[in-house]
C-alpha cells in the first residue's frame, strides 16, 4: 500500500465528498410523500402509514449522515490547504499512514481517536 500524501488525500477526499453529496441529494429527492389520512374505506392502514414514516425517516437519516460526513471531508480538505493535514489536532504528532489510508479525513492519531 502506498503512503497517503496530501495530493492523494485531496483526490480521495474530493471523490468521496462528491459521492456523499450525490447520495444525500438522491435520498432527499426520492423521499416518499407520507400521506396523513384517516383509516377507513378511503384511508390508509396504520401499518402502511408506519412503513412510509419509517422509510422517510431512514432517507432523512441517510441524507443527514451524508451531509455530516461531507462536512468532515471539507474540514480535512481545509487542513490540506492549511498544511495541518496528517497531524493530530490533540497532540500535534503525525497520524500514521495506515490510519490515513483507511480514513483520510482523520484529524487525530490512534491514541486520541476518541477525543
Amino acid at each position: 500500500m502506498s503512503s497517503m500524501d496530501a495530493e492523494k488525500a485531496r483526490r480521495v477526499l474530493t471523490e468521496e465528498r462528491d459521492r456523499l453529496r450525490e447520495m444525500g441529494s438522491w435520498s432527499r429527492e426520492h423521499q416518499p410523500e407520507v400521506s396523513v389520512q384517516q383509516e377507513g374505506a378511503l384511508g390508509q392502514h396504520p401499518g402502511d402509514y408506519g412503513s412510509e414514516v419509517e422509510e422517510t425517516m431512514e432517507r432523512e437519516g441517510l441524507a443527514d449522515e451524508s451531509e455530516r460526513q461531507a462536512a468532515e471531508i471539507d474540514a480535512a480538505l481545509q487542513r490540506i490547504e492549511d498544511g495541518t493535514w496528517g497531524r493530530c489536532r490533540v497532540c500535534g504528532r503525525e497520524i500514521d499512514d495506515e490510519r490515513l489510508e483507511a480514513r483520510a479525513q482523520a484529524d487525530t492519531c490512534r491514541e486520541h481517536a476518541d477525543s
